[in-house]
């Protein structure tokens, strides 16, 4: 397929994450399921207070993004869009909360995304192309997640919650530009959630391969072809973070260096955060990515596919006091497991 590009350059005006502040260590679910026996696939995983969810958290991410954004107006949004799948309302638009709490209303396009892990990226592709195009001045883009886990189940270890949102605009005076795309999908049933269903069902092994490994290296190889880049014309490379070793392996089958993945890999810290979990490790790279640095940014999807970006970075950012990615990261208070049931309503089993 051709590289996606849009008629006009485009970048990055603005970008904001969230994390919430609880944290569950991997070992309080291991010890109440396994007596301890369970080999642990991250270190803690993020989760969200009795107040909060996708909607309250893609607030404050995208706050953050119009704070960083030097002085963009709500109301110069044309779109604001929001990709997750734990939307708080199964029929009402988080969007429209978003857009409202930011003042962007009422004329604005406000849309809700759902492509499992990719929802978030979905959206930002098409804010690319909505301003590419130039049928809107300035987008909003959000991958965020209150990810879910049966209690007991595999995902329960990893399921965390955070994200981020792009503020996205012409590329003069961006922060960075996008050189280009390419997505790549396939009708693989690796993980779902049937309707009125609360916990997602997933395939086991078969969620890596030939879900993940094949859809990001299919979609990562291609953007290489198509832009005529290499690995090592990358500073920083970015992967949805299932687990700590998904991104490390892709990474090596790519070519990739370990110190090119380590800056945006957050998962031990908060879990996967599902729709936000490669949007927000973006992030964590733009906190530190110097002028000239190129990103690469590959997303997951389950059912299946991933949505590859090469990102130029321009200038400095200047945070204007806008917390970092690691200030949210940092900022832990540990609970139990009770806290979290508590939190999640996990009680309800049915």
């Amino acid at each position: 397929m051709a590289l996606m590009k849009p008629v006009r350059p485009v970048g990055i005006v603005g970008y904001g994450a969230y994390v919430p502040r609880y944290r569950l260590a991997s070992n309080e679910i291991g010890d109440l399921w396994t007596d301890g026996n369970a080999i642990t696939p991250v270190k803690q995983k993020s989760v969200p207070g009795l107040d909060e969810d996708v909607a309250t958290m893609s607030i404050e991410a995208a706050r953050n993004a119009m704070h960083r954004s030097s002085g963009v107006a709500a109301d110069k949004l044309g779109t604001v869009w929001v990709g997750s799948e734990s939307h708080p309302y199964a029929v009402k638009p988080t969007s429209t909360i978003v857009a409202e709490a930011l003042g962007a209303t009422p004329h604005t396009l406000a849309a809700d995304w759902q492509f499992a892990c990719k929802a978030g990226t979905e959206a930002l592709q098409a804010a690319i192309g909505f301003v590419g195009s130039g049928m809107s001045e300035y987008a909003l883009a959000i991958g965020m997640d209150a990810a879910q886990g049966r209690p007991g189940d595999a995902l329960e270890y990893t399921a965390g919650a955070g994200g981020a949102a792009y503020l996205v605009g012409p590329a003069e005076g961006a922060i960075a530009e996008f050189e280009g795309s390419v997505s790549y999908v396939t009708d693989t049933p690796d993980f779902w959630r049937r309707q009125n269903e609360r916990f997602p069902e997933h395939g086991g092994r078969f969620t890596g391969e030939p879900a993940y490994f094949h859809h990001i290296t299919s979609a990562a190889r291609e953007l290489l072809e198509q832009t005529h880049l290499q690995p090592a014309d990358f500073t920083y490379v970015v992967f949805h973070q299932p687990n700590a070793k998904f991104p490390l392996k892709v990474g090596e089958d790519l070519g990739f260096r370990r110190s090119q993945i380590e800056p945006g890999l957050l998962v031990n810290e908060i879990g996967n955060t599902y729709a936000g979990s490669s949007m927000i490790g973006l992030t964590a790279v733009l906190d530190i990515a110097a002028p000239g640095d190129r990103i690469l940014l590959v997303s997951f999807g389950s059912g299946a596919g991933s949505d590859a970006f090469a990102i130029r970075m321009k200038k400095t950012v200047d945070h204007h006091g806008t917390p970092t990615t690691s200030d949210y990261v940092k900022r832990s208070v540990m609970i139990n497991y009770a806290t979290y049931s508590r939190f999640k309503e996990n009680y309800k089993l049915n």
